[in-house]
């Protein structure tokens, strides 16, 4: 939905966009909503993210979009004031709140008693488990008062209110107020709100300075109060570094204790805090900047909010200088003084990535001035605080770069001066940065920021333990990871996998048997302490010993991984049991000893060009023991969506290309007849294919081109399908190669003398695009054309071709009334093999090219409508590549030819191509309800 949404944007002709939104510890730019912004920030369009608010969760936190490169990632700065709702103390003080999201509206009248549930700063206070019964009898119809830290807000608001707590009041454990959210399973049925520190101690001293509780009575009046930290990076704002050490955020703006808007059912205004409310507060600065300056472009943009930023103090401690630049990035945006600039710095930010202990890199700042008057700028350093450790055992460090700049540069009037900066990282192994500031004693200062990371991320171990402090302080580890689980405790699965909030585990031995009947399935207990590149498991039989024997296969492949969410944090991944074969099929493994081999690639720093390290973990062998043995019980159905033909062919091939492929063929959405020969070669060639209109290029196809960043692009068809200007604009993302004939016909001969050999030739009707369109995947995968022939004979163009080519065979798809029974005797004069693969219709047709070129079980199979052609031409490339059946069905239902084959060929997995309206859900619930025999 995301990914259409921004696609309406680009096509509405939106100058500025914002996503507060974002995938917690994704911190990769290859996210899929990362590489959606970055081709539309590509396309012109200003694109702001929040960059997360996961920063009480340690270092890498930052999330996707708003790590992606040419997104504009916005970190969060506390408000200087807020306006919340108010409750007053037992004095009759004001105190101010902010209620959280998922909880029950908090009353509006009423006193109440309050209990702490601990003393500040210790583990009871923060209600990470069940209450001691003692504390559960004084909290039962009162407010428990708790503190943040450790666990979820959720977890915390469950635990009071299985206590029987009428609700629950979190204080910080930090400066600052936050807006926390309780929304999870069980729902949260009673009200909690959050409060600052300061007056949650202020109550925790006012009970125990009675009898242990206190009183708050409930108004229905607000109250704005100074906040304590604002100004401030707030706590919450997340950290980079992204997974391979480029700096973000890009800059920051106000979001902590923002008052504004709110939905009218629930209230008309909140004060609401979260990176979500500081990148709308950047994406309206620049509009600011583009109604000043309609021709700015992203970059120039960009550069005018960092180098005009306000370089914020550390959170933490004052006086140590600057927060770190991978939380606040160029700092807090000043929207005045980036339209007014006459100054540019470039970079933006100086990115070191990998840049080890004591090495040192010239680096260069260019100052472009725009005004009319020389300018002499006061050059100075300033370093800030370092960060240490792994993303969740972290610390801060007073450990500084040397760096080398001129005293001063001076830049003339619509000239530039370029600035060398040497940067030394420091001796420790931390990640590091600072800032070059740049003062103007009569006009604006300007700053460029500048980070590295003193550290080989090689030496980073990427699959951690389960650890714990000592006594001494020290990290000692709890439990080794990874482990073999067994589910004890679960209310909701998908599929195998336990979707329960509240589920838990049991650690199980070597030995242990899983019956593989509905969820009781081989589990790994995973930790990643550092995002990873890549994920492999192989499944190998175990030998009588419990060693490791013969490899049976790989189980599953994943790409860009995040990290856990928290230093003991623990995914659970589960096996059902299948594996890829050789022929790409997954089968189930036989009843039996296994072990299976976890192997993780690790980041590579964006400047590292070794081969990145791998870390591999062996399980214990266990048994899988199954009721009966077959390859799968049933196929898997996805859908690849769109809302529109040129959505749904960009869709399959960003989800299945990847960016810097050699070509990207392009055809006309709307007419047919060019387009049907032109799929097979896509197919030989790895290309996707991507559909236009015959004068503009949808969105869609635009953000498709930024993301695929293709060699070249291949035009399917002549002037009055794909006009000259069209192409000419395609040109702009890559040169563009035309593909042309006098008509259908000649067209597909064109395109045959591509191939400079063919085994075989496949031959469709040109009056019926279905044919043709069932034979692209299997012409593909054989590198073969598809040529196409008159209902009255052979074109001579194509004669011409097949001479050519002398195959050996030649294959005709389609029955008697596409390809006469005499052009198949014709055709025998030009291959000394040619075979018909027919059938009464369409889909008849097309389940007969699957069960002729496929062999059961098959892996993949895509599946189209077989009423409309743009969908399935798109299917064709990826079902080639993937050495996939294309499956043509009606609109609302399977064809009995189709369902046989599927069931022939035992297809494992189904990806439909396109929407609810050319496929609808009943063709999705039919291929669902496939039970193999």
């Amino acid at each position: 939905m995301m990914l259409r949404a921004m696609e309406r944007t680009l096509a509405d002709g939106m100058d500025v966009v914002n996503l507060s939104i974002g995938s917690a510890f994704s911190a990769w730019q290859e996210y899929p909503t990362a590489q959606a912004t970055d081709a539309l920030s590509r396309e012109g369009v200003i694109v702001t993210a929040s960059i997360g608010n996961s920063g009480d969760s340690g270092l890498h936190s930052a999330g996707a979009p708003g790590v992606g490169h040419d997104t504009i990632g916005v970190g969060s700065v506390d408000n200087v004031a807020y306006r919340a709702n108010m409750f007053l103390d037992a004095d009759g003080e004001p105190v101010p709140y902010s209620e959280a999201t998922g909880a029950p509206a908090a009353p509006t009248s009423g006193t109440e008693a309050v209990v702490p549930v601990g003393a500040p700063g210790t583990t009871e206070a923060q209600a990470c488990t069940a209450l001691p019964t003692d504390v559960a009898a004084a909290v039962e119809g009162n407010i428990a008062l708790i503190q943040r830290g450790t666990c979820t807000f959720h977890a915390k608001a469950v635990n009071a209110m299985n206590a029987g707590a009428s609700g629950v009041i979190i204080y910080n454990n930090v400066a600052g107020a936050f807006s926390p959210t309780v929304a999870g399973d069980p729902a949260v049925t009673i009200p909690v709100v959050a409060i600052t520190r300061a007056d949650g101690e202020a109550l925790d001293d006012d009970a125990a300075a009675g009898d242990g509780t206190t009183s708050i009575t409930w108004t229905d009046e607000q109250v704005e109060a100074p906040n304590p930290t604002g100004g401030l990076m707030s706590s919450f704002s997340s950290y980079g570094t992204t997974a391979d050490l480029t700096f973000k955020p890009d800059i920051s703006a106000p979001g902590g204790s923002i008052y504004s808007t709110y939905p009218l059912e629930q209230q008309p205004y909140a004060t609401l805090s979260g990176t979500s409310m500081a990148a709308p507060h950047a994406a309206g600065a620049a509009a600011l900047m583009l109604e000043a300056s309609p021709g700015l472009l992203h970059d120039e943009l960009l550069l005018r909010l960092q180098n005009t930023s306000e370089v914020l103090e550390w959170n933490l401690l004052s006086g140590y200088g600057p927060e770190v630049v991978h939380k606040q990035g160029s700092g807090m945006i000043q929207v005045d003084e980036a339209i007014l600039a006459e100054t540019i710095a470039a970079p933006g930010i100086i990115q070191l990535g990998q840049q080890l202990s004591g090495e040192s890199s010239t680096q260069e700042i260019t100052l472009t001035n725009t005004g009319t008057l020389t300018k002499t700028f006061t050059v100075e350093h300033v370093p800030t605080v370092a960060t240490g450790g792994t993303a969740n055992d972290y610390g801060f460090y007073l450990s500084y770069a040397d760096v080398d700049v001129p005293a001063s540069v001076t830049v003339p009037a619509g000239g530039t001066a370029t600035v060398p900066v040497t940067i030394t990282s420091p001796a420790e192994g931390v990640t590091f940065g600072g800032y070059i500031s740049f003062d103007d004693p009569d006009g604006i200062d300007y700053s460029v920021a500048y980070g590295g990371s003193a550290y080989d991320l090689q030496d980073v171990e990427v699959l951690a333990d389960m650890v714990a402090e000592d006594a001494e302080g020290n990290l000692v580890t709890t439990l080794e990871l990874p482990a073999l689980l067994e589910v004890a405790e679960c209310d909701t699965f998908l599929g195998v996998d336990c979707v329960d909030a509240d589920g838990s585990y049991n650690l199980v031995d070597e030995g242990n048997i899983y019956e593989m009947d509905g969820n009781d399935v081989p589990t790994l207990a995973l930790h990643f302490e550092h995002q990873a590149r890549h994920m492999e498991w192989e499944v190998y039989r175990a030998n009588v010993d419990g060693t490791k024997g013969a490899s049976v296969g790989v189980v599953t492949e994943v790409d860009y991984l995040a990290r856990s969410g928290s230093r003991n944090g623990i995914s659970a991944w589960t096996w059902d049991g299948k594996y890829v074969d050789s022929d790409g099929a997954r089968q189930r493994v036989t009843s039996g000893d296994y072990i299976l081999e976890v192997r993780v690639t690790k980041a590579s720093a964006w400047n590292d060009d070794r081969d990145p390290g791998v870390e591999t973990w062996t399980s214990p062998y266990f048994t899988v023991a199954w009721e009966g043995d077959s390859t799968v019980d049933s196929p898997t159905v996805t859908r690849a969506l769109g809302q529109d033909r040129y959505s749904v062919a960009s869709e399959l091939a960003v989800e299945n290309f990847d960016a810097g492929v050699e070509k990207v063929y392009v055809a006309n959405g709307w007419v047919h007849a060019d387009a049907l020969s032109g799929g097979a070669l896509a197919a030989a060639d790895d290309a996707p294919v991507l559909l236009t209109t015959d004068k503009v290029i949808p969105a869609a196809t635009r953000m498709a081109l930024q993301t695929l960043q293709p060699e070249q692009i291949v035009v399917l068809g002549g002037t009055t399908t794909i006009t000259p200007a069209l192409a000419e604009a395609l040109a702009d993302y890559a040169p563009v190669k035309r593909l042309d004939g006098l008509n259908r016909y000649a067209l597909s001969a064109n395109i045959a003398a591509e191939f400079d050999a063919a085994d075989t030739v496949f031959v469709a009707g040109g009056e019926v695009y279905a044919d043709a369109l069932s034979a692209s995947a299997p012409a593909g995968m054989m590198e073969s054309p598809v040529m196409l022939v008159r209902p009255t004979g052979v074109p001579a163009e194509v004669i011409d071709e097949l001479e050519r080519l002398s195959p050996d065979r030649i294959v005709v798809v389609g029955g008697p009334s596409t390809v006469s029974e005499n052009i198949l005797t014709d055709l025998g004069a030009y291959a000394p093999e040619v075979e018909r693969i027919g059938g009464e219709d369409r889909f008849a047709v097309s389940a007969g090219v699957a069960q002729r070129f496929y062999d059961a079980p098959v892996d993949h199979a895509l599946v189209a409508t077989g009423w409309n052609y743009p969908d399935a031409l798109a299917a064709g490339p990826v079902a080639a590549k993937y050495n996939s059946p294309v499956l043509l069905v009606k609109t609302g239902s399977v064809p009995a030819p189709i369902l046989e084959a599927i069931i022939d060929l035992r297809v494992q997995e189904m990806t439909i191509a396109g929407g609810y309206v050319s496929v609808e859900k009943a063709v999705e619930d039919r291929l669902n309800d496939i039970v193999y025999p």
